[in-house]
């Protein structure tokens, strides 16, 4: 691997880490050569992807983690710098969606979307810019949107609104944190083959998607290890309020 692209003797802290991207976001940082702080609420997940990691010689450290709890936020940050040291780079990957019309959408729901994918986020970055500015450290914060960010598809409202505000939260604490080092930047993954939508890729409905794909084909994990090891290194030292596509031509499409 390219030394701009080296993370060896950097601490990542990854969200939403039990599951799908987390996971493989995760993994790549560790082959990287960063340390991996793995975040989530699901406890028993956690602990079999840190066993992994420190198998293949990184170091690991799972963390419970609620993205909605200021404390919980302030307990996880201060775990991680008391074992594996503080964190240089943010990956706030954390998010849900709930699918329903938006007349019958619950304000609970509402909710529950965008709390855990906006306000969770604002959450995690405001600590990590806060300890980064005390301390005079650098920093770098990779945020997961969505394309659906950008365009939109029904029933999933509160989703697309979180994912539109995630990336305007971005440019907004790029342009206020340059000043201290603190580099900002989202990627907007397009449709993602994972563990939790494997199967509908291949039902009439999914096919239907992927043929709106200018590459007429569904996304793999393996396709954001690019833009995450750019935003997270060296290599991506003069990038700040960046918002990387990764949809094999969807944002691009008239389709």
């Amino acid at each position: 691997m390219s030394k701009r692209f080296d993370l060896s003797g950097k601490v990542a802290l990854v969200t939403g880490a039990s599951s799908g991207l987390g996971v493989h976001f995760a993994r790549t940082l560790a082959e990287a050569g960063a340390s991996v702080a793995i975040a989530a609420r699901r406890a028993d997940r956690l602990a079999s992807l840190q066993a992994e990691l420190q198998q293949g010689g990184a170091k690991a450290l799972a963390v419970d983690l609620d993205v909605q709890s200021a404390e919980s936020i302030a307990a996880a940050f201060d775990k991680v710098e008391g074992t594996l040291g503080p964190v240089d780079i943010l990956v706030n990957n954390a998010g849900i969606s709930i699918v329903k019309p938006a007349l019958d959408m619950p304000e609970a729901d509402w909710d529950s979307v965008v709390d855990t994918n906006l306000r969770g986020a604002w959450l995690m970055t405001q600590t990590a810019g806060r300890r980064w500015v005390a301390a005079k450290r650098p920093g770098a914060i990779v945020n997961i949107a969505s394309i659906l960010g950008l365009r939109t598809i029904g029933q999933v409202a509160p989703y697309n609104a979180s994912k539109a505000g995630l990336i305007h939260l971005t440019r907004a604490l790029a342009m206020e944190w340059a000043r201290y080092h603190i580099r900002v930047n989202a990627i907007c993954p397009g449709y993602i083959e994972t563990e939790m939508n494997g199967d509908f890729w291949k039902t009439p409905g999914g096919q239907r998607l992927i043929d709106r794909i200018p590459q007429r084909r569904i996304g793999q994990p393996e396709h954001l290890d690019g833009a995450l090891l750019l935003l997270a290194s060296e290599a991506g030292a003069f990038m700040t309020g960046s918002i990387i596509t990764v949809d094999g031509g969807h944002t691009v499409s008239s389709l």
